[in-house]
């Protein structure tokens, strides 16, 4: 017979395990249903997504280097992503209200990190990255870099060349290989483009069906300014990344003897693509447990009442007749049932009439005209000013993204939120903020003045750019054509005296080298140059480019970009309401 007390305990422990389960549901359930929680994750997905996209344009001089890119392709690739972002977005206002919103984000997210692993593909496809190279240890290895000065005037400088592929040869091995990447990226741009296309427009609506009219302003808000950090943080990642060696995953026996400053040098830029992508992931998972529509959040938050200021009646009718218009929310309510009641076919056939009837209204065209006028500066300006930096100013590409990431971003964000806040403080009108994108863009305009005369004359480069003609002396005449010089190999060096660079120590007529005076650097000093175009015999130059004469403008002219970014973006959100308003 059993203990009463023993069957008691017995019915209670699965009685407590049951209401603890239900419980555990309810919370989970709950959190889900929350609108605020919502715009806590969405905020985290664009700012990753943005991640990826702007980490691309970061890296872009890098990969240029390492694959042999031209700028016309890499400018091509970082704008191609816009393909299957504009192929796609006019049928979001179609399927917008048919479908499970939260879980089309969620899989766009998968896409959009599907994209930056297929970015770096290209790295473990590839092989290692090689570069003419100089061990100090064994002097025949940078026999291919000096000049072979014990070649005898008279004897044919073909007989004792260094052998050197042939174009037809190079061109044979790398042509291939170079398409497949070329082909991997803009495949995976596209693939990006068509990832990003519901993310926000899903997101702007979900969060503006459920949340409560007086929020909806503030939670998409903080959706744009969190957001705004995402290339912010995607070039100080590449600052980062830049500073690791490309193949850090397979590092050759010895290290490497380059350093970040050196030309040669490519950095670990497939390793941000990596992280981006595990980041978007990441964010992506908790859409798949949104419901497709939550309640309607009832309470107004009271951070917003204490802060914000109340409009009187007169004010608040005022306000919302510019936002509507003249038509009568019945009209309204109609017109914004239409969409939802078309099928695919007459979605189709209707959509030309409708965007033939925006285009013709004139305020509504000049902003979208200035607003692409406006995004296409941006756009060229994200994708090459890295480059720009570190051929004008010689600075390094991860020092070049540190710079932007750290003064130009910031300034953007500044001048969104300043802008928001000017038509919120203010209640500026149409007319209002059709003054304020004016006045922007010409305070823009006069401050990117200045940019034209900030920087310095490029370096002269032998046989490139510059001066060509080689000094002829008694003791080695025809220097470049007796040194038998490879025209394969890369291995820069200058001249501080006359600040010219050539391609290799070869050019310049040098016979020896040595460590440089600084212990613990990789510099070394070549010897022995009888082919300088300054004309001094038995002169040295070091190895490495040519540092820029304006290095030190390059803060000044950051801090110009900073505060002309600003300006132009604080016309972005009085341009928006313009739009809105008409």
């Amino acid at each position: 017979m059993s203990d009463p007390e023993t069957e008691v305990k017995m019915s209670t422990k699965p009685t407590s395990k049951n209401q603890d389960e239900p419980v555990q549901n309810r919370l989970c359930s709950n959190l889900f249903h929350n609108i605020k929680f919502f715009v806590f994750c969405h905020s985290l997905l664009q700012l990753t997504q943005l991640m990826i996209s702007g980490y691309l344009k970061s890296s872009i001089s890098t990969i240029e280097k390492r694959f042999g890119l031209s700028s016309q392709t890499s400018g091509l690739l970082a704008a191609f992503n816009e393909v299957g972002n504009t192929a796609l977005i006019v049928f979001v206002s179609y399927f917008g209200s048919r479908v499970h919103r939260p879980r089309l984000i969620g899989l766009g997210a998968v896409l959009v990190a599907m994209a930056g692993l297929l970015m770096s593909l290209p790295h473990f496809i590839s092989e290692p990255y090689r570069y003419d190279h100089v061990n100090l240890g064994l002097p025949q290895d940078s026999a291919s870099s000096l000049c072979l000065r014990s070649q005898a005037p008279g004897v044919d400088p073909a007989s004792a060349s260094v052998p050197t592929p042939s174009n037809s040869s190079c061109a044979f091995h790398s042509e291939a290989p170079q398409m497949v990447v070329v082909g991997l990226m803009f495949l995976a741009q596209t693939l990006l483009g068509v990832g990003a296309v519901p993310i926000q427009p899903f997101g702007i609506s979900y969060i503006d069906d459920f949340a409560h009219p007086n929020n909806s302003p503030l939670y998409l808000g903080i959706l744009f300014a969190v957001t705004l950090f995402g290339p912010g943080l995607a070039f100080g990642l590449g600052g980062l990344m830049l500073r690791l060696y490309v193949d850090i995953d397979r590092m050759p026996e010895g290290g490497v003897s380059l350093t970040p400053k050196d030309p040669r040098w490519v950095g670990a830029w497939w390793l941000g693509f990596l992280i981006a992508a595990g980041a978007v992931i990441l964010t992506a998972l908790p859409y798949f447990f949104f419901p497709r529509d939550m309640p309607k959040e009832q309470q107004e938050l009271s951070f917003r009442k204490r802060i914000l200021p109340s409009l009187d009646d007169k004010e608040e009718n005022s306000l919302i007749k510019q936002k509507t218009g003249n038509f009568p929310d019945k009209e309204k309510d109609e017109a914004a049932q239409i969409a939802p009641d078309l099928t695919v076919i007459q979605f189709i056939k209707i959509f030309p009439q409708v965007l033939l009837r925006n285009l013709r209204h004139p305020i509504f065209l000049l902003v979208v005209l200035a607003q692409v006028s406006m995004s296409s500066m941006v756009a060229g300006m994200a994708t090459f000013l890295p480059k720009f930096l570190e051929r004008q100013f010689s600075v390094t590409a991860s020092y070049a993204n540190l710079l932007i990431g750290s003064i130009s971003i910031p300034g953007a964000i500044t001048g969104i939120i300043t802008g928001g806040v000017l038509v919120h403080r203010f209640h500026l009108s149409s007319k209002r903020c059709a003054i304020v994108g004016i006045v922007g863009a010409f305070a823009c305009l006069m401050l990117g003045l200045p940019l034209f005369f900030m920087g310095c004359p490029t370096h002269h480069i032998a046989n490139i750019y510059g001066p060509s003609t080689f000094p002829e002396n008694e003791e080695f005449p025809n220097c470049t054509q007796l040194c038998s010089c490879s025209k394969s190999d890369f291995n820069p060096v200058c001249d501080t005296r006359s600040h010219t660079e050539y391609i290799t120590p070869c050019q310049a007529g040098c016979t020896g080298f040595q460590r440089g005076p600084v212990p613990g650097q990789d510099s070394v000093i070549y010897t022995n140059c009888s082919c300088l175009l300054s004309g001094i015999r038995k002169n040295s130059v070091i190895s490495g480019s040519c540092e820029s004469s304006c290095s030190h403008l390059v803060i000044p002219f950051m801090l110009l970009i900073s505060f002309g970014s600003a300006v132009a973006s604080l016309t972005h959100t009085p341009s928006f309401m313009l739009i809105l308003r008409f």
